[in-house]
Parts: structure tokens; C-alpha cells; sequence
């Protein structure tokens, strides 16, 4: 039942983009930038919430490498480490997609580009490139709800906090007329997806090479038969067993004598 109701839930948001290019997106933007154009610094603030959360991302990803280095990977830094990938899976899926869909923004903010706002340009140009037709989908919300998505998964008591920080970057997003509705939408949809399949794949073995340990030297193949003899009665079945070890040195010895 909860599978189902999750499909009619993606279903419904994937069906709510095109009606809100088609319906939605001009007017909402023409209201805003009448309501809240003299104060979209204060809405553009909102938007930064995403900032942070990158950094953590990347230092998130540093951190659990570094740590897998030298040990195992402790419970919260695999959640550390699903989140980071979240993040960081979703910058490179809203980028690709921004180029595939080449849509162009609400209004003028980098290098004269054309806006609906500007010149009432309002179309996609697939694979046009350039930061002046890259709004599909928003990147911000692609973000965010990556990190809200994994995190609603790996810590449910936290879920009111993700939902309120997708709010505030979506009214944002929207009041400083930064992002049409449907990218808004798209956006969070992408993300969500990727927040969640994030803490559900299954990562590597948390246990570092150091840990599973080595095997003691190999010596030469002159005492290659005297090694055999006695790993053979060794009642240990372990490659790297404290006997092989004993072993080892003794044969060591010997040769070196």
C-alpha cells in the first residue's frame, strides 16, 4: 500500500510539470516579481540554505575517506556518507539535466540573458549550454532535497526540519523570481529520488585494508618447501594466522643464518 501511494505521489508531481509550464509558471512569476520585486534580496537569503549543505557534502566525502583509510566506519559516518553522495550525485544530475533542457529564466541576471521578465522569452533550447539557459531544473531544490530526501530516511525525526528547509528554498526560489514553478517542482522531484536511492544502495565493505590485515612476507623460493611443511601442520585454516607468522620468521631466520 505504501509503494503504491509513493508511485501515485511521484506520478502526480511528474504530471504537475507540464501543467505548470503550460499553466501555472507565467502568471505566478508575473505575481511575484509585482509582489516582491523592491525585497527579493530577502528571498534570495532564503535560497542560501543550500550553501551549506554542499560544504558539508564535501568535507562530509573527505572525512569518510580519510576515516575508511584508517579504520571502520563508524554508523553515523555511513549516514554522513550517504548524505554526501546524495549531494553530490545531485549536483552532477541537475547539471546535466540544465544543459539537456536549455531552459531559459524568469528574469535577467548573468550577461544580458534573455528573461520572460526582460523580453518575454519563455522557451527550452536542448543542449543550447550557457548559464543563461540552464533554469530546468532548479539546482538549489535539486540540492536540497537530495540532503532532505537521504535524511528523511536516515534520521525520521528530523522529517518536519527537511520539509520546512524544501519550503523556505522553494518560496525563495519563486518570490525572488530566481526559478519558474515547474523547476521548482522538477527540481525537488529529481533530488528527492536521489536522496533516497542514496540510502538505499548498498555501499562497499566499511572495513578498511588495514583492518582484514596482511599476510606475513612471502620468503624465497629456496625454503618455498620448508614453509609448505609446516604451514601444513598448522591446525589454523587463516592465509595470515599467527602460525604462518611464526612460521615465516623462523624460515626467515634460518635463511638469513
Amino acid at each position: 500500500m505504501a509503494g503504491m501511494r509513493k508511485t501515485a505521489v511521484t506520478i502526480a508531481l511528474l504530471a504537475a510539470i507540464p501543467l505548470s509550464i503550460a499553466y501555472f509558471d507565467q502568471p505566478l512569476t508575473l505575481w511575484a516579481h509585482a509582489q516582491f520585486h523592491g525585497i527579493r534580496q530577502t528571498f534570495h537569503t532564503l535560497t542560501r540554505v543550500v550553501e551549506p549543505i554542499e560544504l558539508l557534502a564535501m568535507l562530509g566525502l573527505i572525512w569518510c575517506g580519510a576515516r575508511f583509510a584508517f579504520g571502520r566506519l563508524a554508523r553515523p559516518e555511513i549516514a554522513l556518507l550517504r548524505l554526501s553522495l546524495a549531494v553530490l550525485t545531485a549536483i552532477g544530475v541537475k547539471d546535466l539535466l540544465k544543459l539537456a533542457f536549455g531552459r531559459t529564466w524568469p528574469e535577467t541576471w548573468t550577461n544580458g540573458n534573455p528573461s520572460f521578465i526582460a523580453d518575454h522569452a519563455y522557451y527550452f533550447a536542448p543542449f543550447h549550454g550557457g548559464l543563461g539557459w540552464s533554469a530546468f531544473p532548479s539546482g538549489h531544490q535539486t540540492v536540497t532535497a537530495a540532503f532532505c530526501g537521504a535524511l528523511w530516511i536516515l534520521a525520521p525525526r528530523l522529517r518536519l526540519l527537511c520539509a520546512a528547509v524544501m519550503l523556505v528554498v522553494a518560496i525563495g526560489l519563486i518570490g525572488a523570481d530566481e526559478h519558474w514553478l515547474s523547476d521548482v517542482i522538477a527540481g525537488g522531484l529529481v533530488g528527492w529520488l536521489i536522496g533516497v536511492l542514496m540510502t538505499k544502495i548498498e555501499l562497499p565493505k566499511t572495513d578498511s585494508p588495514r583492518l582484514r590485515g596482511e599476510c606475513a612476507p612471502r620468503v624465497g623460493h629456496h625454503a618455498s618447501s620448508a614453509v609448505a611443511g609446516l604451514s601444513s601442520a598448522s591446525s589454523s585454516s587463516s592465509s595470515c594466522s599467527p602460525s604462518e607468522t611464526l612460521t615465516s620468521s623462523s624460515v626467515s631466520s634460518t635463511t638469513a643464518a
